[in-house]
């Protein structure tokens, strides 16, 4: 810090005082004192010293430290001279191209609700902004006089959350009501006192209360589970299994409960074995071999095989059957997803077997592949790292 400047006509006034003082007959260590006290004075009511302005060099550097804070961020930035585009981060030129350095904001984001938030400041939620299903939230906030932000944040993900949360409630009550309308119209039947039911079509009505009461509670229970997987999904499964051994433990019961002897089993004589959940493993192995003994032909056989590499397990379910149309293979493992509702209502599915196989893999980290050829038959294949050598002892010894 330079030294302030120094008051030079207080100084004099001040020594010519003392000088007077002195001539008085003012003792000296009393006009000693008055000096000093007054020279203090002077100092401490010295002028400020003027703030250095601000140069253009000074703007530039203010400017480069700002928008290296900006840059590295993820949400889209963008820094304003007044209505032209200085600066765009690296999101920003992302989401609306490099060609919007130098532009007029307005003519960058062309969009007439985005264009009057600009004018007017403030917050405001657009839809339509990049793409027509887009939803993006924008503001535009003043730095001073001349230099604004404007931030944009993508609200596309919560939209389609809450979109596929009002759908999966509506479906699923449809899905509930569907059954439970069966239920009660046949027991009002049943139970009204006038009516003369004979005992082959009570029975007959019974028997449907009953495979519908079933059926609501497949439902009930593929929703729990559905819910459960969800809850867990970002828990990491610790539990050593081997996937061959536990495939041909499930083929075995199924084949057992139907007395057909469809599922045929082809696994390594190795230990195919990864990390995960048993139950859960357990689950998608059935959901997807029941799918295959549901919708392939009954007269064919269901191959389920396991294949172990030192990369990967591979875990494979083929059906001969007739086979899903193309378009409808990239919505199968939406809930209550249908190719064929009638069909899949009298097999006894609730729309929700694929959606839990898909939740189950990706808690897993695996990969979940379905292919179809019409006429032919559809082949699930999901893929599992492996736990092989000295990453198999350290897992024991832990």
């Amino acid at each position: 810090m330079f030294p302030p400047k120094m008051p030079w006509p207080g100084v004099l006034l001040a020594l010519l005082g003392v000088s007077v003082m002195l001539v008085s007959g003012v003792g000296a260590i009393l006009t000693g004192a008055v000096l000093l006290l007054w020279l203090g004075t002077l100092y401490i009511a010295r002028p400020a010293p003027p703030l250095p302005r601000r140069n253009d060099s000074g703007v530039q550097f203010t400017r480069a430290r700002i928008e290296s804070l900006m840059e590295p961020l993820g949400v889209p930035l963008v820094m304003l001279d007044r209505d032209r585009i200085q600066f765009a981060n690296a999101a920003a030129r992302e989401v609306l191209g490099s060609h919007i350095l130098g532009q007029d904001v307005r003519m960058a984001l062309r969009h007439p609700d985005a264009v009057a938030l600009l004018e007017s400041g403030g917050t405001a939620t657009i839809p339509g902004l990049t793409t027509p299903r887009s939803i993006w939230q924008v503001s535009r906030r003043q730095i001073d006089d001349r230099y604004s932000m404007v931030e944009l944040i993508n609200r596309t993900a919560e939209a389609d959350i809450d979109r596929a949360h009002t759908d999966f409630v509506a479906n699923a009550s449809h899905e509930l009501s569907t059954p439970l309308a069966s239920i009660i119209g046949y027991v009002e039947t049943l139970s009204e006192g006038d009516a003369t039911v004979d005992a082959a079509t009570s029975s007959r009505f019974l028997a449907t209360v009953l495979r519908e009461a079933r059926r609501l509670q497949h439902l009930v229970q593929d929703l729990m589970s559905l819910s459960r997987i969800e809850a867990e999904k970002h828990d990491r499964p610790r539990e050593l299994v081997d996937l061959g051994h536990l495939a041909a433990s499930v083929a075995t019961d199924l084949s057992a409960n139907r007395g057909d002897g469809r599922v045929m089993v082809e696994w390594p004589r190795e230990p195919a074995t990864i990390e995960g959940d048993r139950s859960q493993l357990d689950q998608l192995l059935r959901n997807l071999i029941d799918n295959a003994l549901k919708y392939g032909d009954p007269a064919e056989p269901v191959t389920v095989a396991v294949e172990s590499t030192p990369r990967d397990v591979t875990l494979t379910v083929e059906d001969r059957g007739p086979g899903i149309a193309p378009e409808h293979l990239p919505h199968l493992t939406r809930r209550f997803y249908r190719t064929d509702p009638g069909r899949s209502r009298a097999a006894g599915g609730t729309g929700l077997g694929l959606a839990i196989v898909k939740h189950i893999v990706e808690r897993h980290q695996g990969r979940l592949d379905i292919a179809s050829t019409v006429g032919k038959g559809t082949v699930v294949t999901v893929r599992f790292k492996t736990i092989v050598g000295a990453e198999l002892a350290d897992e024991v010894l832990s």
